[in-house]
């Protein structure tokens, strides 16, 4: 225990005398060092950042320090000799050869444009329109401004629909409850996908299949005598549409289309006008009976058809009935005539005539 105690004792007297030794100069230059090795510490933790200023500062007092102390430090000579082989090489690096030069926002937006315009377009196929951008440049475009992949399906229901809107029917039905009875009654209705023009088949309190098969032998008859250019009929998979009911429409020429079970979007048009004809009319009012209730559509669909704008593709904000020729909105606005429609519930606006 004493021989190690005299020793401490040794080493702390040998480094009295070193620190004695010492000039002044490489006191200082130690504190110093030690200063800023301890503000750079304080920095981050676990492992700190040194930036440009700390390691021009470090590598200057590194050489006012003693050779002992070099070693000693957050930064030891090998760092120093990297972050000098690093300035050696920056100082005589060669410029990068120019790559290639930026796309014009123009051709960006164009390709963006070809990409959403058609579905189908993959990165080669635009490239072949353009023939001055290469296909890997224009994918990182597509992916720069999301868009989705090319699909290369054409027979997505939607796509079907857009391009036979035209040529395009769809049915359904919907309930309204009497209000002192509460007996219920079915509403069957026919709308043209392509105007939103709403056909009113029929109502019943008993809707059956023969009823059903009925509407559609006066619907078929009322098409034939009006030249019809229809060619599919949508409908769900309610068991009131039997074999019955479409080999009528199949006569005529109109191929059936059941949606999806459980599908209602694929007859999207039909449940919107049901939701268009709940919210501004029949949940607006009280209905007594069938009577009441088809004085009510009757009118409603009559508005419906001529006298309600429209939002859907292609409408322009029009009514179906509407002359594409004719000026939406009237010049003199003083001469608006205000149309009372269901005893004011609705209202129409027209210039005189």
């Amino acid at each position: 225990m004493s021989v190690v105690l005299v020793y401490r004792l040794m080493v702390t007297v040998f480094t009295w005398l070193t620190l004695l030794a010492r000039s002044s100069s490489a006191k200082d230059a130690e504190i110093l060092a030690l200063r800023h090795e301890v503000a750079i510490l304080r920095r981050a933790n676990p492992r700190p950042r040194l930036s440009w200023s700390d390691r021009a500062v470090l590598a200057a007092l590194t050489r006012i320090l003693p050779k002992a102390l070099r070693s000693c430090r957050i930064v030891i000579p090998g760092t120093l000799l990297r972050w000098h082989r690093r300035l050696v090489a920056a100082k005589w690096r060669q410029p990068r050869a120019p790559g290639r030069p930026p796309i014009p926002d123009e051709l960006v937006t164009l390709i963006v444009q070809l990409a959403r315009e058609n579905r189908r377009w993959g990165a080669v196929r635009i490239q072949g329109e353009l023939h001055r951008v290469a296909a890997s440049a224009i994918r990182k475009i597509l992916r720069a401004h999301r868009v989705p992949p090319p699909v290369h399906r054409d027979d997505s229901w939607r796509t079907f629909l857009r391009a036979h809107a035209a040529t395009l029917l769809a049915t359904d039905f919907f309930h309204v409850d009497c209000a002192l009875t509460l007996q219920r009654l079915y509403v069957a209705f026919v709308i043209e996908t392509g105007t939103r023009r709403v056909h009113l088949l029929g109502i019943t309190a008993h809707p059956t299949a023969a009823w059903v098969t009925q509407l559609a032998r006066n619907l078929a008859a009322d098409l034939e005598e009006a030249g019809h250019r229809f060619t599919h009929l949508i409908r769900d998979r309610d068991a009131k549409f039997t074999a019955a009911f479409d080999a009528v429409f199949s006569s005529i020429g109109i191929s059936v289309l059941p949606t999806a079970p459980q599908a209602p979007r694929m007859n999207a048009h039909s449940e919107r006008f049901v939701r268009t004809a709940r919210t501004e009319c029949t949940d607006r009012m009280l209905i007594a009976g069938e009577r009441h209730l088809r004085a009510v559509l009757s009118e409603y669909v009559a508005h419906y058809n001529a006298g309600r704008s429209h939002q859907g593709h292609g409408m322009s904000l029009r009514a179906p009935d509407d002359d594409p020729d004719v000026l939406p909105f009237p010049v003199r606005t003083d001469q608006i005539q205000r149309l009372p429609r269901l005893a004011g519930l609705i209202n129409e606006y027209q210039q005189p005539a």
